[in-house]
């Protein structure tokens, strides 16, 4: 594929990223010692580092936090690759054709009118290939606050969403006596867990 003219710079800097990364992995003992667990710190403290320039609003401080960001991927990639896992090609065309297989309304023939019609059909895909419920994608390593709050945020999504404290205990009511139902009437297992 001829990489368009508007992409070759950027390109180039990736590539430099790249060769830059397979050197330092060859030639740096503590680059060499890195393994996926021992960067794993590191990734999140970038990632405050890029929250907080975000919050600041500070363009040089995220362009800085997107580099660093960037060579923790480039990091775990070349990990991988040496593993004979992956390589940051498979993990760049993994997502780029998530991105496609998820924006139907750009790739395919979907209509949608609006940002909540992309956002519902994007649910809908992610639970078709093969995330198990909704809150499948909130990652378990999340601070308390922070998963928390996606959870709600995608729970809102399908329906999950009250006014008042008052519903919210309705809806639980609900739920506990839907659960009981299938206690007293002996269902299967798999629609007790459902429950």
């Amino acid at each position: 594929m001829d990489i368009p003219v508007q992409y070759q710079e950027k390109a180039l800097a990736f590539a430099r990223l790249l060769e830059i990364m397979d050197e330092l992995r060859e030639k740096c003992p503590w680059d060499r010692k890195q393994t996926l667990q021992s960067l794993r710190n590191l990734t999140i403290e970038e990632t405050y580092e890029l929250t907080e320039a975000i919050l600041d609003e500070d363009l040089d401080g995220i362009k800085e936090e997107i580099g660093d960001l960037m060579l923790h991927m480039v990091f775990y990639a070349k990990i991988a690759d040496e593993k004979k896992a992956f390589d940051i090609g498979d993990a760049l065309n993994d997502v780029c054709n998530k991105l496609i297989k998820r924006h139907p309304h750009i790739y395919g023939d979907v209509k949608v009118e609006n940002e909540e019609d992309v956002k519902r059909n994007w649910e809908k895909l992610k639970l078709a290939s093969g995330k198990k419920t909704v809150l499948g994608g909130v990652p378990n390593a999340l601070p308390a606050m922070v998963k928390a709050y996606r959870m709600q945020e995608k729970t809102a999504k399908v329906g999950f969403e009250w006014e008042n404290t008052e519903q919210v205990w309705e809806k639980v009511k609900e739920e506990m006596e839907e659960f009981e139902e299938t206690l007293r009437e002996d269902m299967p297992l798999e629609k007790k867990e459902e429950e």
